[in-house]
């Protein structure tokens, strides 16, 4: 599969866009384990164009993640136009239009799914961002806003038109945000739609390998976006590429592994964004690094209660000898 010039496996399995959650330290710990392809968290336009730190931060591309997007939401034609240039300028291998999350603060601005309900603005900023920067341009949506606009059919071959290199599909609607369950239905007819010759990715309750291997079949998707699935949970790439591969499970890992990489993701995250926001960042991930441990609840209490990262060393290396055999 190819993403303009980017050339990907057949069948890509990417790692979505999440906000506090696909910072550079998850994303290589995903990479290494089989992600194709890696996004930044979103990142503001207006917050870009007006230097703001925390935006630009997100910026930050490393080799070893590669091939990696650039994540851009915005409700202004001008703002995102000059938010895709400077990110063009830190070296992503493709940027990503945020047309899909359903977060309330970011639809109150105008911003990700509230697009949705002003068509003719969405066009006009991804026709006027593919024409801006010479990266390949791709979109991330929803199938509409609400049960009675489901509207992404007759969405996705606009989006085409104004020159994206691929549209991936989450597949809910605004009104649903991650509730209820996913209809990929919709997902396979944008597939199947005459004229559709971009790559179309497939999004929303891939869990694990048997679950994508149901969306690749029924949709007749180039790839598919794992998201919250993802979280504290690295291991899902692998598992599900080789469970397509083969039709097995790859065993879940030892503790000491969990140990050692929820250990890593804590150093990372302190060295890239602080001690303090890594170690309040961190804890929606313990749940899942630790999921299918008996008696493990009175760990998971001190692990959400540490505020230092040498408090969550600690109670790692309590959790590790605890559960050896």
């Amino acid at each position: 599969m190819k993403i303009g010039t980017v050339e990907l496996p057949d069948f890509p399995v990417m790692l979505a866009p999440m906000e506090d959650i696909t910072d550079p330290p998850f994303r290589l710990l995903c990479k290494r384990q089989g992600a194709d392809v890696v996004f930044t968290e979103f990142i503001a336009s207006e917050g870009l164009i007006r230097e703001v730190a925390k935006s630009r931060k997100k910026l930050e591309l490393s080799d070893t993640e590669r091939p990696a997007a650039i994540q851009l939401f915005g409700n202004n034609v001008e703002a995102m136009v000059m938010a895709a240039r400077m990110a063009e300028e830190a070296g992503p291998d493709f940027i990503d239009l945020n047309f899909g999350c359903p977060v309330r603060k970011i639809v109150n601005k105008g911003g990700g799914a509230a697009l949705l309900q002003n068509v003719p603005l969405m066009l006009e900023i991804t026709r006027s961002v593919a024409r801006a920067v010479k990266v390949p341009v791709t979109v991330k949506t929803r199938l509409g806003w609400d049960e009675k606009s489901r509207i992404i059919v007759e969405l996705a071959p606009r989006l085409q038109d104004c020159g994206i290199a691929a549209l991936t599909i989450h597949g809910r609607t605004r009104a649903q945000l991650y509730g209820g369950k996913a209809d990929w239905t919709l997902i396979g007819e944008v597939k199947n739609t005459p004229g559709i010759h971009i790559p179309i990715i497939g999004n929303g309750d891939v869990t694990d390998g048997p679950s994508a291997l149901i969306m690749k079949q029924s949709t007749g998707v180039d790839g598919i976006m794992i998201g919250r699935a993802a979280v504290g949970n690295p291991w899902i790439f692998s598992q599900v590429k080789q469970y397509l591969a083969t039709g097995e499970h790859l065993p879940l890992p030892g503790v000491a592994e969990r140990v050692s990489v929820c250990r890593e993701h804590l150093q990372l995250s302190a060295q890239w964004k602080g001690e303090i926001t890594a170690v309040l960042e961190t804890r929606r991930h313990y749940a899942r690094y630790f999921s299918g441990l008996s008696d493990f609840k009175p760990f998971r209490i001190n692990l959400l209660a540490a505020v230092s990262a040498d408090q969550v060393f600690r109670i790692l290396e309590e959790i590790e000898e605890s559960y050896k055999l």
